[in-house]
This record gives C-alpha cells, sequence and structure tokens, in this order.
C-alpha cells in the first residue's frame, strides 16, 4: 500500500479542482468540489467552518480526494487517508489558495464563522490509468 504520489500522476496535483468525499452524519458518502493546495505528497484543503463537509471531518476524519484528469477519461489519483483540521483565524492559508484561483475566498463566506485548514494525511494513494494497465 503505497502513500506516496507517483510521478506519473504528479500532474493532477495542479488541477482546478478535486472532489472531496466525507462520510455525514447518516454514514452516507458526501461528495463536494473543492480548491486545494498540493506541496510535495501533502494536499491541503480551505473550508468554511459553517460547511457541512468541515462538521462531517470533525465527526469522521476519515478522507477521500478524487482528482480526475479531464483530458484522459480512464486516469485518475485517489488520495485516502484521515484529515487533520486547524484554525486559520488569519486566513493566510486560505489567502495563497485564493491566489492559485485568482480569488478572495472571503467573499465565499457568511459574516459568521471562519476558514480552517484541512490537511490529508494519506493512508493509501490509488494512481490509476486504465489504458496504461495500471
Amino acid at each position: 500500500m503505497s502513500t506516496a504520489i507517483p510521478d506519473s500522476h504528479r500532474d493532477l496535483l495542479e488541477a482546478a479542482t478535486a472532489v472531496l468525499g466525507t462520510i455525514g452524519p447518516d454514514g452516507r458518502p458526501q461528495l463536494s468540489a473543492v480548491w486545494f493546495l498540493a506541496e510535495g505528497d501533502t494536499v491541503r484543503i480551505s473550508l468554511h467552518t459553517s460547511r457541512q463537509k468541515v462538521r462531517n471531518l470533525r465527526a469522521n476524519p476519515a478522507v477521500t480526494l478524487f482528482i480526475h484528469d479531464p483530458a484522459a477519461p480512464t486516469r485518475y489519483l485517489e488520495i485516502r487517508g484521515d484529515a487533520a483540521i486547524v484554525e486559520d483565524a488569519d486566513y493566510a492559508f486560505a489567502t495563497r489558495v485564493g491566489e492559485k484561483y485568482h480569488a478572495n475566498l472571503r467573499d465565499f463566506d457568511g459574516p459568521t464563522g471562519g476558514r480552517v485548514i484541512v490537511t490529508i494525511d494519506p493512508t493509501r494513494v490509488n494512481a490509476i490509468d486504465l489504458l496504461a494497465g495500471a
């Protein structure tokens, strides 16, 4: 079981969005498109504290991040792991995410709550390319 992202799929860490899978209060998966930043094998996401996915992760840190290659439908990266959540009170990380996406994340936030940084600690990485036989 590998927890490193192979070079063959590292380019997907520059994708525009990923799909974050969490476990909802009813035990069913909840999927959300998210913006993210990757540094090496570490993937971090900025989330507003009012969102259901944050409540899900606080109750159950099990998470999957799925990044699909739009140019090659049979190629994708799945990162399974556990989420660590820390406050982003000064929006420093949210600002970095905003720079990647040319947006101010405060514009998406309401008047209450704040932001957290979700870091995925991988327990398994699946790098799939069906046409390559992987």
